[in-house]
């Protein structure tokens, strides 16, 4: 074989191979960029119009921006969601560790208590919202009852007082993610080498010291990810807090994501509900920024 023809085979083989794998990535990148860059592009465009989906898009500039800004709803939201996600993401982040730590532990069936923790995050939303708001019933629920019965005297109201509405979503939603997150500790727990823990303990270190100095710096990339998911997760959070509280009582619960909703597809003003999502991107955008500092400094 000549060198022309030989290298105009590797040429045909490589053309086949890249073909080959262009065709298992396009169905997936079609689908991406019809569902979510499409919409991404169009949302950064529609956030500078005036538009209600029925007639031409008016370019409006900052408008939207200057409304947004001005607006005590708006902040109203803002706070809440930051105040959703400064209790949801350590007490989960605390929670599926501990659970973790626990659970890779050999015990009598922890196979089924694993699957028991994991279960809530794969069961209807709907479902769990309306059972925890019938455990958080001010009245009847089993909670404010097991609270009478060691001593308290008057038990929080819960999803109708506009002091106890957010910590009792949050709670739920600790409940409702720490299984999954507790899967991913799992997976990093069991890649540590226990040879590090027989040494650690032949040197006299206690459970504490073992869990301080070789588990937690194990974990460090599986809590990086785990740190960045929830920060995303708390910050665009929705359903749960529909269905248990709509916002309230008053704007006690109200979300960005919600106001999102309600202005866009409710009042039909695609342009400000745009304006505000492309904030809650921004915002999301810069903290996990931060986040991916961080790592990259601790991995010096």
């Amino acid at each position: 074989m000549s060198p022309e023809s030989g290298a105009a085979a590797a040429k045909r083989r490589s053309r086949r191979t890249t073909l080959v794998g262009w065709s298992f990535v396009l169905p997936n990148f079609l689908g991406f960029a019809a569902l979510t860059l499409v919409p991404v592009l169009a949302t950064l465009l529609l956030a500078f119009t005036n538009w209600n989906s029925y007639s031409t898009p008016e370019w409006v500039g900052l408008e939207n921006f200057r409304r947004m800004f001005g607006s005590d709803t708006f902040w109203v939201a803002l706070s809440n969601t930051a105040w959703y996600a400064v209790g949801h993401i350590p007490l989960t982040l605390a929670a599926s560790l501990g659970l973790a730590v626990l659970l890779n532990q050999k015990l009598r069936g922890v196979g089924f208590l694993r699957t028991a923790f994991f279960f809530p995050y794969i069961t209807s939303l709907v479902a769990v919202a309306v059972v925890w708001n019938m455990l958080f019933s001010p009245d009847l629920g089993p909670v404010n009852q097991l609270l009478r019965a060691v001593g308290v005297g008057h038990p929080p109201g819960w999803t109708t007082s506009t002091d106890w509405a957010m910590p009792a979503v949050i709670i739920t939603s600790v409940w409702r993610d720490m299984g999954y997150y507790m899967v991913l500790y799992l997976a990093g727990l069991q890649a540590i080498p226990a040879e590090l823990y027989e040494a650690a303990r032949v040197d006299g270190a206690g459970p504490w010291q073992r869990f301080w100095h070789i588990t937690v710096p194990a974990l460090r990339p599986t809590t990086f990810f785990v740190l960045v998911m929830l920060t995303i997760s708390s910050f665009k959070v929705f359903d749960l807090v529909q269905i248990m509280t709509e916002g309230g009582p008053g704007r006690s619960t109200l979300v960005l994501s919600q106001v999102i909703f309600r202005e866009g597809i409710k009042q039909g003003r695609f342009g400000y509900s745009s304006a505000i999502s492309l904030v809650l991107f921004v915002i999301v955008l810069m903290i996990t920024a931060v986040q991916f500092r961080f790592q990259r400094r601790n991995e010096r």
